[in-house]
């Protein structure tokens, strides 16, 4: 009864997200044209609307901890589901990601993601999209503000391992930009394809900075073990072991 009364509330919580996403954004457009702040705005205004209803809708509460990236860095995140990308618009003050194509074809992604300068990338064709990743970042690099890429490239839940791409390696290398990376546990509350959200405390991570200029191998290697080594730990921090896969406290 419990779960099912949960699953309910979960249930009017996503519908009434997706119905305020289209509204709120239709209230920034004029501003969003007329200047990048206004995108910014709209994003963090509906990333604050998430993040509250989320937390007397399903008792879901979400944090942000370290210290916060400013300027121009590369922000190399885990990514678990649509919570964390609320996370990072929430506490970056000027976001750009690197984002499946896919999103593009929506309107909202595709008007608000072009005037906040994303990086749409085609997953199918590896080496193609690599290149045009690099000449797209290359393009918008005088643009300020924090370059957010997904290194294993898609959402991954927790217990499930992914290999980190190329990519982030790249981008390291060829921006010359510092890197933080950011440990997340909140698939573990938002799953990736569901409609029940578990109550708890979410959280995403800021780690200490790697400085640019380090071997592409060696960075790769430093940001998986920080971002997973850290993940794991917010994971068993909320009540969950990573090693068997399994709740080791009950549901708050």
């Amino acid at each position: 009864m419990r779960y099912a009364i949960q699953w309910l509330r979960s249930l009017v919580f996503v519908v009434q997200m997706y119905v305020m996403m289209p509204l709120m954004a239709a209230i920034f457009v004029p501003w969003a044209i007329l200047r990048r702040d206004g995108v910014y705005t709209y994003i963090r205004s509906y990333a604050g609307w998430v993040r509250w209803t989320a937390r007397w809708m399903v008792g879901l509460k979400t944090e942000i901890r370290g210290e916060i990236p400013t300027g121009q860095v590369l922000v190399a995140s885990k990514h678990q589901s649509f919570l964390d990308v609320v996370l990072l618009v929430s506490a970056l003050p000027r976001s750009r990601f690197i984002i499946k194509k896919e999103l593009h074809h929506a309107p909202i992604f595709h008007f608000f993601g072009k005037r906040m300068a994303n990086v749409p990338v085609d997953r199918g064709k590896r080496r193609e999209a690599i290149a045009r990743m690099m000449a797209d970042v290359e393009s918008g690099r005088n643009l300020p503000g924090q370059l957010v890429i997904y290194p294993q490239g898609t959402r991954i839940p927790p217990c499930t391992k992914a290999p980190y791409k190329v990519g982030v390696g790249l981008l390291y290398q060829q921006t010359g930009y510092d890197c933080i990376p950011a440990a997340t546990n909140v698939g573990l509350f938002w799953p990736r394809r569901a409609i029940y959200r578990r109550p708890g405390t979410a959280v995403l991570e800021f780690l200490p900075r790697i400085p640019a200029g380090l071997p592409v191998e060696r960075f790769m290697e430093e940001l998986e073990q920080v971002i997973e080594t850290n993940s794991d730990r917010l994971m068993r921090e909320a009540g969950f072991d990573p090693g068997k896969c399994e709740w080791v406290s009950p549901e708050s």
